[in-house]
């Protein structure tokens, strides 16, 4: 271990800017840190680190890993096949819905990008990285921003998906949404100077705000947000504003309430969830029964008053339901419950969680938890500025699940029906979140420091997504050959 990784391991055993800290491999160093530290091991002790002495440390770490670097991406010679990759992920998923995720993934490169976060995950770890480790998303992509209610029923836009929420390098979740820019951009007819300037928006935006949130006090980082209304009526120009007032308008009806006449139908007085096979099949008893059980171990993880309001409800129904593309294949069910009256429904989705796509990468596997649907649930309350009050999570048939709300006003920006200017801008306020989620959890001096104030970084991830994205578009290929050949099944249309 070099001087400087030294330096870092100290710095993060003290907790960077006052925080639980990880670092792990620095140019292919061994790993240093662990920032997935056992809840409880916090301490007031610590003594304070300068936070100049926190920016030097990371300034520094040029002299490892240039920022110009960033930007290269050419695969390994003995890069492995992505379908056999595919393959192996495939593997304990449901057989019968496989192919409706081939079918998903095959029929774009956006949707590859979508499905194969453990593709590029491999890619990414093989990469000189920093080692500076915080809580990641894991699958940062640009589609994983999108619309939620907070616990006062605000709706705010932040990431929302956290299948893969790790500690790992703050640089692979950067450098996969630089990547879907480019795939996705040029999915919505976009020209490469357009896909260019949205890519350098975001890198710049992250760049900006991270050493804006260095600066504040540890407090104040955990309330930053953004509100939608606030987004809708300011910044950003009249393109944004519409793209955002329409999202925000639909968002705004997906709630337990207005699912109930989409999702079920009254039978001999009972409502229950309507069937749609493949994508929607009522779960039979005892399974069930079962499962119903094991929600009351679910409540267990509630804070107390969220406790009692889930208590006050009852299980009408159970049923599988595909969702998303990454997930298919995986355990999800969504389960209506009835409060007070026939009105006063809420939908629970509960979901499995499988050990993330990072955590092979990362040296020691430094997320401690034994149970994969507290490690989503945790690390989504870190990453997020607020959460779903009723996150938790609970073992079915010795399965990991967490467990959400299913419909609360949750919205995603369609990109195809964005203008140019209006991506370039959105793009901007992810990079903006994206900073905020690591500052969150470990590092964000060091990562300014890293960082600076120059063009270099922007142009950097700029350089890597263009790349990325080609490569994506020739994995695409090969799994539509693999298909065509046989190979993969896949179902269109689902």
């Amino acid at each position: 271990m070099g001087a400087v990784q030294r330096a870092v391991h100290e710095l993060l055993r003290l907790g960077p800017d006052g925080e639980n800290g990880n670092a792990g491999a620095v140019a292919g160093l061994e790993d240093i840190s662990s920032a997935g530290e056992r809840a409880g091991s916090a301490s007031l002790r610590r003594r304070p680190v300068p936070p100049a002495q926190r920016e030097a440390l990371g300034k520094s770490l040029r002299d490892k890993v240039a920022l110009p670097s960033l930007g290269e991406w050419r695969p390994d010679a003995d890069r492995r096949d992505p379908v056999d990759q595919l393959e192996d992920l495939h593997r304990g998923r449901l057989e019968q819905l496989v192919p409706i995720r081939v079918g998903r993934m095959a029929a774009s490169p956006y949707g590859f990008l979508r499905g194969s976060a453990t593709v590029m995950a491999a890619d990414l770890a093989s990469l000189p990285s920093t080692g500076i480790m915080p809580v990641i998303c894991g699958d940062a992509h640009v589609g994983n921003f999108g619309f939620y209610a907070s616990p006062e029923r605000d709706l705010v836009l932040d990431l929302n998906d956290f299948d893969e929420a790790h500690p790992g390098s703050w640089e692979w979740d950067m450098r996969r949404l630089a990547a879907s820019i480019w795939v996705a951009g040029r999915q919505a007819g976009r020209r490469e100077d357009q896909c260019a300037e949205a890519t350098v928006s975001c890198a710049a935006a992250y760049q900006k705000h991270l050493r804006e949130l260095a600066r504040q006090p540890l407090l104040a980082r955990s309330f930053d947000r953004i509100e939608v209304d606030g987004l809708a009526n300011g910044d950003g120009g009249k393109p944004l504003r519409k793209v955002i007032r329409k999202t925000a308008r639909k968002a705004r009806h997906r709630t337990s309430h207005t699912a109930l006449p989409r999702f079920t139908a009254e039978h001999d007085g009972k409502r229950q969830i309507t069937e749609e096979p493949p994508l929607i099949s009522r779960l039979r008893q005892p399974s069930a029964d079962r499962l119903a059980r094991d929600l009351d171990d679910y409540i267990l993880t509630l804070p107390p008053q969220w406790q009692r309001v889930v208590g006050g409800y009852s299980i009408s129904d159970i049923a599988l339901k595909v969702v998303g593309l990454g997930s298919v294949g995986l355990r999800a069910f969504i389960v209506l419950c009835e409060g007070i009256g026939p009105g006063d429904v809420l939908f629970l989705q509960v979901k499995e969680a499988q050990r993330s796509v990072i955590a092979p990468y990362v040296h020691g596997d430094t997320a401690w938890h034994d149970h994969q649907g507290q490690r989503v649930v945790e690390y989504q309350q870190t990453l997020q500025a607020v959460s779903d009050p009723l996150l938790g999570w609970t073992t079915y048939k010795r399965r990991p699940y967490y467990v959400r709300q299913f419909r609360d006003m949750k919205g995603r920006v369609d990109l195809g029906d964005m203008k140019a200017t209006a991506l370039i801008s959105y793009t901007a306020i992810c990079g903006r979140l994206l900073a905020k989620a690591h500052a969150r959890s470990a590092g964000a001096s060091l990562i300014a420091g890293y960082l600076g104030k120059s063009s270099a970084f922007p142009e950097a991830m700029s350089r890597f997504g263009r790349a990325y994205a080609d490569q994506t578009e020739h994995d695409h290929q090969r799994l539509r050959c693999a298909v065509a050949q046989g190979r993969l099944p896949a179902e269109a249309g689902t």
